[in-house]
């Protein structure tokens, strides 16, 4: 199944602490739904929960990158 890269804005302080939650097996169950949300309100289907992968070094804009399964053959 195809992924979907999802980038997702935020601030320097809410991108630390849910790479901290990483680091430590957990999840930011916030940005988890927005990165969901993202995928569907782009036409696709997940077929998977959002996977963090990570987040973007800008100092002023950051973003929480999320990568999403979603089925292929489902467009909404």
């Amino acid at each position: 199944m195809p992924l979907l890269r999802i980038h997702l804005d935020t601030d320097p302080s809410t991108a630390r602490r849910v790479l901290q939650l990483h680091q430590n097996g957990k999840s930011h169950h916030e940005s988890r739904e927005a990165a969901r949300d993202r995928v569907w309100r782009q036409g696709h289907t997940p077929a998977g929960d959002p996977v963090f992968v990570g987040i973007t070094n800008g100092r002023r804009d950051v973003q929480l990158l999320y990568d999403v399964e979603v089925y292929s053959d489902t467009t909404g």
